[in-house]
């Protein structure tokens, strides 16, 4: 929690959710009533009670267990509420709007083993009651990762991965992957060529600078490096 160095949130593959009020010393666990596979944790900035967590774990192993949507909690984590996107089965990543807590992106990784159109970047913007899907390719790409400017909310990067689990093999990368920005809140997307390798991509994780948010960090999974 930002200001607050001592509490801390730690979401798991499959022990669902944890919260430390010491600075780590002694975690109570705060989600044992709902799905155990944790795939993102995200503190509101403006109020550290509240806090959404992703269920369903995106690094999709085989035997990595899937979730039911998106929760919220209001009052630091003693009760949750369920506010949708079920079908998405794997959520990787959520980021709030820094200056609005009603708008909420959610990173949808989707299901492992089959295609799907519950897969893709989600928003939100009454707080989780109704959802808009604002970023797809196919059925068979999700999406890795979001990341958003901490100074402006209406620039975001997203990381969409085209993969496929199955019992005997795993492939990860296609046509469908690519790094995508966003300048007007998640409402049209532009996909980012320059400077990324030029055959086909695999996952991509993207992270904003803090302190100089025109410095964009993404690490890029290729068969051939060469940009």
């Amino acid at each position: 929690v930002e200001g607050d160095r001592l509490t801390i949130w730690v979401g798991t593959a499959g022990g669902g959710g944890w919260r430390s009020t010491d600075g780590g010393l002694q975690f109570k666990p705060v989600f044992d009533k709902h799905t155990q596979a944790i795939g993102a944790i995200r503190i509101d900035p403006k109020d550290p009670k509240v806090v959404w967590v992703g269920t369903g774990e995106s690094w999709v192993r085989n035997s990595a267990s899937h979730g039911d949507g998106v929760y919220r909690t209001t009052d630091g984590g003693d009760n949750w509420q369920r506010l949708g996107l079920e079908k998405t089965e794997r959520i990787a990543r959520i980021v709030i709007d820094p200056k609005d807590s009603g708008t909420v992106f959610v990173c949808a990784t989707g299901p492992a083993y089959a295609s799907s159109p519950e897969r893709g970047l989600f928003r939100t913007k009454d707080a989780g009651k109704t959802w808009e899907k604002v970023l797809f390719v196919n059925d068979d790409t999700g999406c890795a990762d979001v990341a958003i400017d901490p100074q402006d909310g209406g620039i975001l990067y997203a990381g969409m991965w085209q993969f496929r689990r199955q019992a005997w093999t795993f492939r990860s990368g296609g046509p469908g992957s690519g790094l995508f920005k966003s300048t007007d809140g998640g409402s049209t997307w532009k996909r980012i060529h320059m400077g990324l390798p030029k055959a086909d991509l695999g996952r991509i994780a993207v992270a904003v600078a803090p302190s100089r948010p025109n410095v964009v960090y993404a690490t890029v999974e290729a068969r051939d490096a060469t940009a």
